[in-house]
């Protein structure tokens, strides 16, 4: 099938709602988000307690957590992979090539990048509103809430990152969920086996739909810091 024709096909599959596109493409979403909010909950709390916290070693931890932002997928999904595998010490619980395998890989990817930007944008608004924040005695822990509601546009903007690095991840993906057909195949992992095996159609129409879902996601994070910008202003 020339590439004419898989386009117009690809666009069918769209439009025509197959069951078997639609799987994937819910799968992955479902997926995604679910590791992005675990990530935010855990990454949220702790990227503002690093922000106000003040002790030895503090910088190395600030330029680990940087760092990891830029975590090889497949050295995630490998470490993921161990500590889920029959001998791993989370073997017993049978989790490896399952959905969450692959919410716990994206979640470990995402984590990162949100302690990071959480840390950055909590320390500049505990920088501006220090001596304020001080007078009313909400300083340490007692401040984090009215921080994290303070920054929640460039917060936004972060988990909105997030998702756009979770969304397009294959690799990891891949290690720990085995691209099992009806399962816990994504729309990478089966753009990734379906271009391979020459069926263009629907990794055409899947990549359709990931380029879409990556300007939505884009257009929303624009859309989040100018809300805040103004807000601010």
């Amino acid at each position: 099938m020339d590439s004419g024709n898989a386009f117009v096909a690809a666009l069918q599959l769209i439009a025509g709602f197959d069951p078997d596109f639609l799987r994937v493409v819910a799968l992955s979403l479902r997926v995604t988000v679910t590791a992005v909010l675990i990530a935010a909950l855990i990454g949220l709390p702790l990227g503002a307690l690093l922000a106000l916290s003040r002790f030895p070693g503090r910088a190395l931890v600030i330029v680990l957590f940087n760092a990891l932002m830029g975590l090889p997928p497949v050295v995630a999904g490998l470490i993921v992979f161990l500590l889920l595998s029959r001998s791993g010490p989370f073997g017993p619980f049978g989790l490896l090539f399952s959905p969450t395998a692959m919410i716990i890989v994206q979640a470990v990817l995402v984590l990162p990048i949100i302690i990071a930007l959480t840390r950055q944008t909590v320390e500049d608004l505990w920088r501006e509103y220090h001596d304020h924040l001080t007078s009313i005695d909400l300083v340490g822990l007692r401040a984090i809430p009215t921080l994290l509601w303070d920054g929640r546009f460039a917060l936004a903007t972060a988990l909105l990152a997030g998702f756009g690095r979770a969304s397009a991840e294959v690799g990891a993906v891949l290690i720990v969920g085995g691209n099992i057909a009806g399962y816990t195949r994504t729309m990478t992992t089966t753009i990734a086996l379906e271009t391979s095996k020459g069926d263009l159609p629907l990794a055409l129409g899947l990549g359709i739909v990931l380029i879409t879902l990556t300007i939505l996601i884009n257009a929303a994070a624009y859309g989040t810091s100018r809300i805040g910008i103004r807000y601010a202003g």
